[in-house]
C-alpha cells in the first residue's frame, strides 16, 4: 500500500527548529525515555496479572497456559523487531517510533477487552509486534542524539525507562489489582496513545544520519546545527543499498560478533522476561504472600535502574563488555544464592536486587554495547536482528517458566535454572571480537 504524500510528508518531517535556535538533545532522549518506560510497563505487567490470571475461573488457565500466551508477546517482539530494526534504516526512525507506539497501545486496550484466551493470545502478539520496533529505535535515536563520551550512560538512562515501567506496572498492581483486575491493568498501557504519540509528533526529530543516508545531506547537517551535534564526514554519492546495509552485519568477523551479541541478547532477555513475568509466581511457591511477590517485582526494577546509573558510568569509562560481564555474573549468583532458601527477607530482597541489575541493567549493556560496535548506517539494523532473535530467549524463559512452575521441582531449581542464562551472558560477550580486529 502506497501512503499519500501528504501523509508521508507529515510523518516524515522533522518539528520546527524556531528559526535557527539551538535545541538540546536531551529533549531526543527524554521522549524515547518516555516511550521505552510504558514498553517496560506493557511487558512487566503481564509478570504481575499472571496470579489473577490464574483465578480467573472463567477462562480456566494453567501455568503452562499462561506461558504460552505471555510467549505470544515476544514472538511478535521478534517479528518486530527483526523488520522494524531493519525499516527505521529505510524509512527512518521518526515514521517507525510514531507508528510502533500507536500499535502498542492500541492493541493493549484490545487485550484489555479480549473475550477469550485466544483473543487475548492474539492481541498480545499483534501489541509484540509494535512492542517490538520501539527499543531499537529509541536505542538507535538516543545513541545518534549523543556525544561520543556519554553514548553508553545516555543509552543506559534512557533505556532505565524499560525498569521504571516495571516499577509502575509493580505500583499500580499493588494499589490497583483488587480493583481493577487484570483488564484494567492492561488498559492502562493504552495512555500512550493520547499522552506519548501527541509529543513524538510534535517534537521527535528526524534521524540525521538517515537523512545523509538518504541524500538529503541539507536537512542533516541544519538537524546538526539545531541539536549541537558533530558534523561527521558524509558520503555524497547517495543512499547506501540496503544489501550494504546488512552485508556489514554478516561479513567475516562481523558475522561472528553478531553471533555473539544474539547470544548475549539470548541470555539477557531469558532473565528479564522469564524473571519479569515468573518471579511473583515463584516467590508465591516458596512460600511468600501475593504482596510481597509483587514487592519483590518491584525490588527487581528498583535495582535494575540503580544499578544501571553506576555501570553505564563504568560503560563509558572502561568499555561496555567488562562492565556487562560482571552484570551477569553478579545475577547469576545471586540466583543461586535465593534457590538455597538460607537468605533472611532482607538479604533476600537485596539479592533481587541485584538480579534486576544483573538481567534489566545487562541487557541495557549489552543493547549500549551493540549500539556503539557496528556503524552508523547499520546500528539499528544491528540492534533489530539482536534484539530480534534476542527475544527467542523471552519466548522460551516465559513458556518454560509455565512448565518449570508446573513441574514442582523445589525453589533451588526453580531459582538456579536461570542463572545458566547469565553464564551463556558472560562466555559470549567475552568471545565478541575486539573492533580493531574487524575489517
Amino acid at each position: 500500500m502506497t501512503s499519500s504524500p501528504a501523509l508521508s510528508d507529515a510523518t516524515d518531517a522533522t518539528p520546527a527548529t524556531d528559526g535557527g535556535r539551538r535545541r538540546s538533545p536531551g529533549v531526543v532522549i527524554a521522549l524515547c525515555f518516555v516511550a521505552i518506560v510504558f514498553d517496560g510497563y506493557d511487558l512487566v505487567v503481564y509478570g504481575a496479572i499472571v496470579p489473577d490470571l490464574l483465578a480467573y475461573t472463567e477462562w480456566g488457565m494453567t501455568p503452562v497456559d499462561t506461558g504460552r500466551v505471555g510467549s505470544l508477546a515476544l514472538l511478535g517482539m521478534l517479528f518486530g523487531a527483526l523488520s522494524i530494526g531493519y525499516l527505521t534504516d529505510v524509512v527512518g526512525r521518526r515514521k517507525v517510533m510514531l507508528a510502533s507506539v500507536a500499535v502498542f497501545s492500541v492493541l493493549m486496550l484490545a487485550s484489555a477487552l479480549a473475550p477469550s484466551p485466544f483473543w487475548f493470545g492474539t492481541f498480545r502478539f499483534l501489541a509484540g509486534l509494535g512492542l517490538g520496533g520501539v527499543i531499537p529505535t529509541a536505542i538507535a535515536l538516543t545513541v545518534e542524539y549523543s556525544r561520543p563520551e556519554r553514548r553508553n550512560t545516555n543509552n543506559a538512562l534512557m533505556f532505565s525507562g524499560y525498569a521504571v515501567g516495571g516499577i509502575a506496572s509493580a505500583l499500580a498492581a499493588l494499589a490497583l489489582l483488587d480493583t481493577v483486575g487484570f483488564r484494567g491493568m492492561l488498559a492502562l498501557g493504552a495512555l500512550p496513545l493520547v499522552t506519548v504519540v501527541p509529543l513524538l509528533f510534535w517534537l521527535l526529530p528526524e534521524s540525521p544520519s538517515y537523512l545523509a543516508a538518504q541524500g538529503r545531506h541539507a536537512e542533516a547537517a541544519e538537524l546538526r546545527r539545531t541539536y549541537g551535534l558533530p558534523d561527521p564526514a558524509v558520503a555524497k554519492d547517495g543512499p547506501a543499498p540496503a544489501g550494504d546495509r546488512l552485508a556489514t552485519l554478516v561479513r567475516g568477523r562481523w558475522l561472528v560478533a553478531t553471533v555473539l551479541f544474539c547470544l548475549a541478547g539470548i541470555a539477557g532477555q531469558t532473565l528479564i522476561y522469564g524473571l519479569s513475568t515468573w518471579l511473583p509466581q515463584l516467590m508465591v511457591v516458596a512460600g511468600y504472600s501475593v504482596d510481597s511477590s509483587l514487592a519483590f517485582l518491584l525490588t527487581v526494577n528498583v535495582g535494575a535502574v540503580v544499578g544501571v546509573v553506576v555501570s553505564s558510568y563504568a560503560a563509558d569509562r572502561f568499555g561496555p563488555r567488562p562492565v556487562t560481564v560482571v552484570s551477569f555474573t553478579a545475577a547469576g549468583v545471586a540466583l543461586v544464592l535465593m534457590g538455597t532458601g538460607l537468605a533472611s527477607l532482607p538479604v533476600m530482597f537485596a539479592l533481587v536486587a541485584v538480579v534486576g541489575f544483573g538481567s534489566i541493567g545487562a541487557q541495557i549493556l549489552v543493547n549500549g554495547f551493540v549500539a556503539t560496535y557496528y556503524p552508523d548506517t547499520s546500528r539499528a539494523s544491528a540492534l533489530g536482528i539482536t534484539l530480534g532473535l534476542g527475544r527467542l530467549g523471552a519466548i522460551l524463559a516465559i513458556y518454560g517458566g509455565g512448565v518449570l512452575v508446573a513441574a514442582e521441582l523445589g525453589d533451588l531449581v526453580n531459582f538456579a535454572v536461570w542463572a545458566l542464562a547469565a553464564a551463556l551472558g558472560v562466555a559470549a560477550l567475552l568471545a565478541v571480537p575486539r573492533r580493531s580486529t574487524l575489517s
